[in-house]
């Protein structure tokens, strides 16, 4: 059981990154944890590429996780599911980088949406609506699209509940995010302004299974996402974006998150938002595609990158772990330049979870969710 950082297996044995602070041997550090109590699923990745792929793939088995849901363009599933098998299975997704966005993320998602679930077997469509796709679709020409309840939302959602599929949404995002980057209220709202829409189709479309990614959008505010939850027996959360997630979840008490992921036993499911890119395996040598292609630059870096999230997530659910964490959490410096640098990261608290908890977080909460739209868990 890690307890501080003196506890570490390999302190100062790799190398120094924002991906891993204290240059620890990942691999190492499992013997800290010890093995989960379950299998893991990871409810919520974005695996990309293929070298790439079969470093994510190293990386889950040393951390137990044993399948995957993943979301990727649909030209690139092919040869995510040529690599990995049914280690993963596909989220429906839309294709960012096409050259009309506004046609990708309507009408195409519809085609979309039906290629993912006829050729790819996907159970779940994906709803990005973050504040940033106001940069996309400024002012009110946007309001069918960046709204939960716009009319294009509600099409993709009709679409997936003829086909049986679930929801996935990523709602709001950080408050420090709103602090700084979403400063103008009139061009991003506020951040409660973002849960209107989804409500509405969270009550509209009771019948159908709703996850909001990265702990609901609002890790700060247990009592909030209590009240959400209350509401809306339809949704449930993930536990993705995990420096955020790492960052906010320590801010509290450990006995409020003791008793929020307790009573919410069975809604809520592991999830981790690593993302990977065959660009992770080289030196940058010119313009890059990928926006996190500057994470790393080698297969060991990208390997550092992806256990540092399932380490820290490990680490603060079942740890008794208090100290700072392994990642490098720009946030900080972004809040407050003048106390923080490029390599500075928040605490991180072991919230030391109770087995059953544990149990029903790595796997039995998206067996229950799958359940509901045919998904099978790799086991």
């Amino acid at each position: 059981m890690l307890e501080r950082r003196h506890s570490f297996q390999s302190p100062g044995g790799g190398i120094l990154r924002a991906s891993n602070r204290f240059a620890l041997d990942y691999r190492r550090e499992v013997s800290s944890l010890g093995q989960p109590v379950t299998p893991i699923f990871d409810f919520h990745t974005h695996v990309n590429g293929t070298a790439a792929a079969l470093v994510w793939k190293e990386v889950a088995a040393t951390f137990g996780v044993h399948g995957a849901l993943t979301m990727v363009r649909l030209p690139e599933a092919a040869a995510v599911r040529k690599t990995l098998g049914d280690l993963v299975q596909f989220i429906a997704f839309p294709d960012f980088r096409a050259a009309d966005r506004g046609l990708s993320m309507r009408s195409g998602y519809l085609d979309d949406i039906r290629a993912f679930h006829g050729e790819h077997g996907s159970k779940m469509i994906k709803l990005w609506n973050a504040p940033r796709l106001r940069e996309y679709f400024p002012g009110t020409e946007g309001n069918d699209l960046v709204e939960f309840d716009g009319e294009w939302r509600v099409k993709h959602v009709e679409l997936a509940q003829k086909l049986g599929m679930g929801v996935m949404v990523h709602i709001a995002d950080p408050d420090t995010w709103f602090a700084t980057k979403y400063a103008d209220a009139t061009k991003y709202g506020k951040k409660r302004d973002h849960y209107r829409g989804l409500e509405v189709m969270l009550s509209r479309f009771s019948d159908m299974p709703w996850v909001a990614a990265h702990m609901g959008g609002y890790a700060e505010d247990l009592d909030f996402l209590d009240g959400l939850l209350e509401r809306h027996s339809n949704l449930s959360i993930d536990t993705s974006a995990t420096k955020w997630v790492v960052r906010e979840i320590s801010r509290h008490p450990r006995e409020r998150v003791v008793k929020f992921f307790t009573r919410w036993k069975g809604r809520v499911m592991f999830g981790s938002d690593i993302v990977t890119t065959d660009e992770h395996m080289a030196p940058k040598a010119g313009q890059t595609v990928h926006p996190m292609a500057d994470l790393a630059d080698s297969p060991e870096s990208a390997f550092d990158l992806y256990a540092s999230r399932y380490f820290a997530l490990r680490m603060m659910l079942e740890s008794q772990y208090e100290d700072e964490s392994p990642i490098a959490d720009p946030d900080l410096a972004m809040v407050a330049p003048e106390k923080h640098g490029p390599m500075d990261a928040p605490p991180l608290r072991g919230m030391h979870l109770p087995q059953d908890v544990l149990l029903s977080l790595y796997r039995d909460a998206a067996i229950s969710y799958g359940a509901k739209v045919g998904l099978k868990l790799a086991q």
